[in-house]
């Protein structure tokens, strides 16, 4: 999809070269994505040809599930991957499938069986804050995987909808749909409120933890320090993740 993408803006701004396109959040696949944030490096001159047309001008080209809402110049040090400082995301669930509307089959789970979210929020209390998630990540070589977990509750809609909300600085591989499927085995009975916390604190990978569907799973948000802190935000996590 990135490249898809990147190609369109190149006709957009008739560029020789698709531009290279950075994203705050790299989703797995499936995942859907209603906040993400990217920057681009164009000049002055191709800017100025295709500022006030680029918005319209992409709906119209990119598929019907992607769309632009606003471009503007970024302030100086902006990253959109490296300057954020949190990420929110959702996951919804269904646990009544004569409640289950066909209508949010792809950006809902069906489960089984009942949840109680009061014992998902117990069992999810103990993973907030910085910790080690190699437990719940799936490793790349030489990444770290030390992340802040900022918040991670579940709420009952008034449509039967249980809601996830997920808010990290930053996530490594399959983290939250790992995380989900820990939380949610304790919700319906099939382990104690504190085995979430034992999970983490091996450190290892369980094979007995799912990692969940990603089709409910999605970029709600990204958060942004002031503009005078970008660059240095981003310098920071370079060093922190290893990357630069």
């Amino acid at each position: 999809m990135q490249d898809e993408v990147e190609a369109v803006l190149a006709r957009v701004l008739r560029g020789s070269e698709p531009p290279a396109l950075t994203v705050a959040g790299r989703t797995d696949a499936g995942v859907h994505a209603r906040g993400q944030v990217a920057h681009l490096d164009v000049s002055d001159a191709v800017w100025a040809a295709a500022a006030e047309t680029a918005v319209r001008r992409l709906n119209s080209l990119l598929p019907p599930d992607v769309r632009v809402h606003a471009i503007a110049v970024a302030p100086a040090g902006f990253d959109a991957r490296f300057s954020a400082i949190w990420r929110r995301y959702s996951y919804r669930v269904c646990d009544r499938l004569d409640g289950a509307d066909p209508l949010r089959r792809h950006d809902t789970l069906w489960h089984r069986r009942p949840l109680d979210p009061a014992l998902m929020n117990e069992a999810a209390m103990a993973c907030l804050g910085e910790h080690d998630f190699a437990a719940f990540c799936r490793r790349r070589p030489g990444a770290s995987t030390i992340r802040e977990l900022i918040r991670l509750d579940w709420r009952r809609e008034q449509t039967g909808v249980i809601t996830g909300t997920v808010v990290a600085d930053a996530f490594c591989h399959n983290m939250v749909r790992a995380l989900a499927g820990a939380v949610l085995a304790v919700g319906d009975g099939r382990r104690p409120a504190d085995g979430v916390s034992a999970v983490l604190a091996t450190g290892v990978r369980d094979p007995a933890v799912t990692v969940l569907p990603a089709h409910p799973l999605c970029l709600e948000q990204v958060g942004y320090p002031p503009d005078a802190e970008l660059s240095a935000r981003a310098l920071l996590t370079r060093r922190v993740r290893g990357t630069g």
